[in-house]
C-alpha cells in the first residue's frame, strides 16, 4: 500500500495502539494516526489495584515497556512512525467524506482528519450511580491513571482508614484486598445477591465469600447504594436501601458499558448491550470502519449469542486483526469464551463458559458436579487446594462451562478448559488429555481429569451426588435421613458438620456395619472431599441400600459452618482423606 492510505485510530489503550503497531509492521508505508482524549498512551489499566496495593512501585512502570521505555508520542513517531495526538477527542464521524472532526481539549482547536479506513477503540465507560454525592471528595472511579494516583495519595495521607467499595465485581475484589492491605477496614457493597454475579453460582460465590470474609472484608450483599452523604465536602456515609455505613473514602466499581456514542451518532449498528457490533475481520457495519476492545460486543462462542465481557486480553486480540486487516491480510477473530481469572487475598477465582445458571437458561439438559482436591499430590510440598465446579451437557456430553477457586494453581486448570471449550469438547475427550504430570506440578489425574470423570460417572448413573445446598435444605425441613460422615475419629473431633442426623462411620469400618445401617431412610454420605463419600455410596449400593447418595465436595466445601476442635490436627485429616 503506498503513501495515500491514511489510517485514523480512536483510542490509544489497548485495541488501538496494538491496531496501529501491527499495521505498521505490515505497511510501514501506512499513514496512521491515533487519536486519545486521554494524556497517555497504551497504559496498563488492569495494574492499577496493584499499584495501589503497592505491588507496582511506580505509576510509570504501567506506562512503560517491559525494558522501561516510556510508551509516549515520541516512542510512536521514533519507532513506529505513528503519529499520536493526545488531548485530543474525537466528536464526529462523516463516513461519506470520510472524516473525524476532532477538538484539542487543552486549547479547543478544532480540525479534520482524512481517512481511509478507520479504528474505533474507545474503550468502555465506568457506569455512573445516579445517586447524590458522588463529586463529593474522595469518592472515586478507577478507569484511569489519575484516579489510581488520587486513591494513593489519599491512602498516603493517613487520614482514611474506613472505606466501602460500591460493587462486587472484579475490580471491587481486587481493590477490596488492596486497601484491606494497606491496613483499611474495608466493606464491599454489591447490588446483587452474590459478589461475581454472572461469573460464579451461587455454590461457588458462597465459598468464596465466605473467605473474603475471614480475611477481614465486610461483605453487604443485596442492598442498594441510594446516596453517599458528607456534611463538609468529603464523603463520611455511605446509605444503601437497609443502612448507613461509615466512609472516608468510596470507590464506585459497578461495571463497564460500552463507550460507543461515536459510533452510534456515525449511523453504526450496535448489539443488544449497546456496543458496536462487528464481524469475525473486526469490521463494523459500514465496511471501512474497524472496531474492537471495550467499545464492541463479540460472539459468545459456546452459545452463539452476542456477548460484552471487557479484558484487556481480548482487546489486544481485536487490535492485532484490526492491523493485519488493514495491511491487507484475511485474519479473523471467532468471539470470546467469558474466560476470567481474579486474585483475592490468596485465593485464585477463574471461570469460563457458561455458569450452571446461564446453561440452564439456554435450554441445555445440564449437569454439575464441584469436586475439590490437592493441585498435586499431598506428599509434595506445597500442594494447595482448588475446587472445581464443571458444568456440562448430559445429552451430548459436551463441557459448557468451568469455575475454579481456591489458592492452588487455577489459571493452569481454566486455560485447559477453555481450549476444550473452544473446540466443543466432551467429558471424555477432557478425561484422556495428555496434560503435563510430575509430582510438582499436579497429581496423577489432573483436577480437570478428576471433575470430568466425577461427571461421567453422575452421567452414567454411577455415582449419585446431592450439593450442599440441598443436605442444608433437606436438614431445614425437618427431613429423617442418615448423613454418614466416613471420615476417621481424628477428622470429626477436628472439625464436623453438627447435627443430630450426622454419624460417623469410618470408611474401614463401613462393609462391616450395614446391620446398623437403617435401609428405610435415605443416607447421604461424605468425607473431607467426598472420594470416600462417593466409595461409600457405591459400597452401600451394591450391598442393598436403595437410598443412597453422597454430597459432592464434603466438608471442604460446606460453606454453613463447622464445629471445630480446638486444636486441630492436620497429621490425623492428611491420614485419614488417605484411608
Amino acid at each position: 500500500m503506498g503513501e495515500s492510505h491514511k489510517v485514523v485510530v480512536i483510542g490509544g489503550v489497548a485495541c488501538g495502539c496494538k491496531a496501529a503497531a501491527r499495521l505498521a509492521r505490515l505497511d510501514p508505508a501506512a499513514d496512521i494516526t491515533i487519536v486519545e482524549q486521554g494524556s497517555v498512551l497504551s497504559y496498563a489499566g488492569c495494574g492499577l489495584p496493584y499499584y495501589i496495593q503497592g505491588k507496582v512501585s511506580e505509576l510509570r512502570d504501567l506506562t512503560s515497556t517491559a525494558v522501561g521505555v516510556p510508551r509516549n508520542p515520541n516512542f510512536f513517531r521514533s519507532v513506529k512512525g505513528i503519529r499520536a495526538l493526545l488531548n485530543t477527542r474525537a466528536v464526529r464521524i462523516d463516513r461519506d467524506a470520510k472524516t473525524v472532526e476532532v477538538i484539542q481539549l487543552d486549547t479547543g482547536v478544532t480540525d479534520t482528519l482524512h481517512y481511509d479506513q478507520l479504528v474505533l477503540a474507545m474503550g468502555g465507560r465506568s457506569v455512573q450511580l445516579p445517586i447524590e454525592g458522588t463529586r463529593l471528595d474522595y469518592v472515586f472511579g478507577l478507569r484511569e491513571l489519575r484516579n489510581a494516583s488520587a486513591i494513593r495519595d489519599a491512602l498516603a495521607s493517613g487520614n482514611i482508614q474506613k472505606a466501602v467499595i460500591v460493587g462486587g465485581g472484579l475490580i471491587g475484589l481486587e481493590m477490596s484486598e488492596a486497601l484491606r492491605t494497606r491496613g483499611l477496614d474495608v466493606t464491599v457493597v454489591e447490588l446483587m445477591p452474590h459478589v461475581l454475579s454472572g461469573l460464579l453460582d451461587t455454590d461457588m460465590a458462597v465459598l468464596l465469600e465466605n473467605y473474603i470474609t475471614d480475611q477481614g472484608v465486610r461483605l453487604v450483599c443485596g442492598e442498594r447504594v441510594v446516596a453517599l452523604q458528607g456534611d463538609s465536602g468529603s464523603v463520611e456515609r455511605v446509605v444503601t436501601d437497609k443502612q448507613t455505613l461509615d466512609a472516608q473514602l468510596v470507590l464506585i466499581a459497578v461495571g463497564v458499558r460500552p463507550n460507543a456514542q461515536l459510533a452510534i451518532d456515525a449511523g453504526l449498528e450496535v448489539g443488544p448491550h449497546g456496543g458496536i457490533k462487528v464481524n469475525e475481520r473486526m469490521q463494523a457495519s459500514d465496511p471501512d470502519i474497524y472496531a474492537g476492545g471495550d467499545c464492541v460486543e463479540n460472539r459468545h462462542l459456546v452459545t452463539g449469542d452476542w456477548a460484552y465481557v471487557p479484558l484487556g486480553s481480548t482487546a489486544n486480540k481485536h487490535g492485532r486483526v484490526i492491523g493485519t486487516n488493514l495491511a491487507g491480510g484475511d485474519d479473523t477473530f471467532p468471539g470470546i469464551m467469558g474466560t476470567a481469572i481474579v486474585k483475592v487475598f490468596g485465593y485464585n477465582v477463574g471461570r469460563t463458559g457458561l455458569t450452571e445458571q446461564q446453561a440452564l437458561e439456554h435450554g441445555y439438559d445440564v449437569v454439575s458436579c464441584v469436586a475439590p482436591g490437592a493441585d498435586r499430590p499431598h506428599y509434595y510440598p506445597g500442594a494447595r487446594q482448588i475446587i472445581v465446579k464443571l458444568i456440562a451437557d448430559k445429552k451430548t456430553r459436551k463441557v459448557l462451562g468451568a469455575q475454579i477457586i481456591g489458592p492452588g494453581d487455577v489459571a493452569k486448570r481454566i486455560d485447559v478448559l477453555t481450549t476444550v471449550l473452544s473446540m466443543g469438547g466432551t467429558l471424555e475427550q477432557v478425561a484422556n488429555l495428555d496434560l503435563a504430570y510430575a509430582p510438582p506440578y499436579s497429581e496423577a489425574l489432573d483436577n480437570v481429569i478428576h471433575a470430568a470423570n466425577v461427571l461421567r460417572n453422575i452421567i452414567d448413573g454411577v455415582a449419585v451426588k446431592v450439593s450442599a445446598a440441598e443436605v442444608m435444605s433437606r436438614i431445614e425441613q425437618g427431613e429423617d435421613f442418615v448423613l454418614l460422615d466416613v471420615r476417621s475419629p481424628q477428622e470429626y473431633e477436628a472439625a464436623r458438620i453438627e447435627d443430630p442426623r450426622v454419624r460417623l462411620l469410618p470408611l474401614g469400618k463401613l462393609r462391616g456395619a450395614f446391620d446398623t445401617l437403617p435401609k428405610d431412610k435415605p443416607i447421604i454420605a461424605f468425607c473431607k472431599v467426598s472420594l470416600r463419600g462417593y466409595e461409600a455410596q457405591r459400597i452401600l449400593s451394591n450391598a442393598g441400600f436403595t437410598d443412597v447418595s453422597f454430597m459432592e465436595g464434603g466438608v471442604s466445601t460446606w460453606p454453613y459452618g463447622l464445629k471445630t476442635a480446638p486444636a486441630a490436627s492436620a497429621a490425623a485429616d492428611a491420614r485419614g482423606e488417605q484411608a
